[in-house]
């Protein structure tokens, strides 16, 4: 619990936070793990966000999602792409050219046995 003196920039609230997010990010990864319903949903979410023009959105998705899911290293090896460049791209700044993009998702798709379909609105 945090101390009522604790600001927003006191030691003792980033250590708070940072413990609430590695815990989401566990629990996002357990649940993923878990539930191919779920992992679904992310995915789905993710490339509806990215469509939607809600693009920092959806690649922060698709990279807990790959977190979650696969890795980054191994996405790298069967990519052919370097793990680093790979969380360059769906980092806070990332701009994945459109091929790299398409590819990691038929990638993601293969390997967690998602399957993405667009339908005409």
């Amino acid at each position: 619990m945090r101390p009522k003196n604790a600001g927003p920039h006191t030691a003792q609230a980033r250590q708070d936070d940072m413990a609430l997010t590695r815990d989401f990010k566990q629990t996002v990864r357990d649940r993923a793990q878990a539930d191919a319903g779920f992992r679904a949903a992310m995915l789905s979410e993710a490339i509806e966000l990215l469509l939607a023009g809600e693009v920092q959105t959806g690649r922060a998705i698709l990279r807990d999602f790959i977190n979650a899911t696969i890795g980054f290293p191994e996405l790298g090896k069967k990519s052919g792409l370097s793990s680093k460049s790979l969380m360059r791209m769906f980092g806070p700044g990332g701009n994945p050219r459109a091929d790299n993009l398409f590819t990691v998702i038929r990638l993601l798709q293969e390997e967690t046995g998602v399957q993405i379909a667009v339908k005409a609105a």
